[in-house]
């Protein structure tokens, strides 16, 4: 099986108009969505039949999100067969949550509680 990639990773630093578009990428609800399900479906990605089936978005519809996304360089597109796999850009996330964290709490040791510790809190 042949695999070429066709979006590039994220490798430097995120400038305030990555992003916002990044942001603005994930500000709609079907894009999200499916952002969300790449992710968790973890590297190997999905074709977009599967990614279409599982969201129930419309093929033209779902090829709109997906090429608005990889734009933002939050999905990458890889070329398997005649099939195109989609997966989450995880270094492309990484930095857009670097950024959003850059200047966390001053500089000082994190302030921000531990993610577990409150998805813990909020089910009890």
């Amino acid at each position: 099986m042949e695999n070429e990639t066709t979006s590039a990773v994220q490798a430097a630093p995120l400038t305030s108009t990555a992003a916002i578009a990044a942001l603005a990428a994930l500000a709609q609800e079907s894009r999200l969505a499916v952002f969300r399900l790449l992710v968790q479906t973890g590297p190997e990605g999905m074709a977009a039949t599967k990614i279409a089936e599982a969201l129930a978005i419309a093929p033209s519809s779902l090829s709109f999100h997906l090429k608005e996304l990889a734009h933002a360089n939050l999905v990458a597109a890889s070329k398997a067969g005649r099939s195109i796999i989609y997966s989450a850009n995880y270094a492309g996330m990484n930095g857009l949550l670097a950024f959003l964290t850059e200047n966390c709490c001053a500089g000082a040791p994190c302030c921000v509680p531990d993610i577990t510790t409150l998805s813990k809190e909020t089910t009890t």
